[in-house]
């Protein structure tokens, strides 16, 4: 199962997105017989991919964010004491 194949959602893979569901409408029988698995096997791959870019962006942004928080709560402290 993979997720919803929106092309906003998944923009490194749009290129076998768009291969996978022309499989799809040209073998409207085939597709349960394993003509389009290929496809789907890198489109799996091509979504791991995708995911593995966007944890690292998001780790990044929680690392500056955490850093953010820390200098804001050593501000307070100070303007406390």
């Amino acid at each position: 199962m993979h997720p919803p194949l929106t092309p906003h959602r998944h923009p490194m893979c749009l290129e076998i997105i768009e291969e996978f569901q022309k499989c799809h409408l040209e073998h409207p029988i085939g597709k349960f017989l394993g003509d389009c698995t290929e496809l789907k096997v890198k489109l799996d791959r091509c979504f791991r991919q995708e995911k593995a870019v966007k944890r690292k962006v998001n780790f990044e942004r929680s690392k500056k964010l955490q850093e953010r928080l820390k200098t804001l709560r050593k501000e307070e402290e100070t303007a406390e004491t």
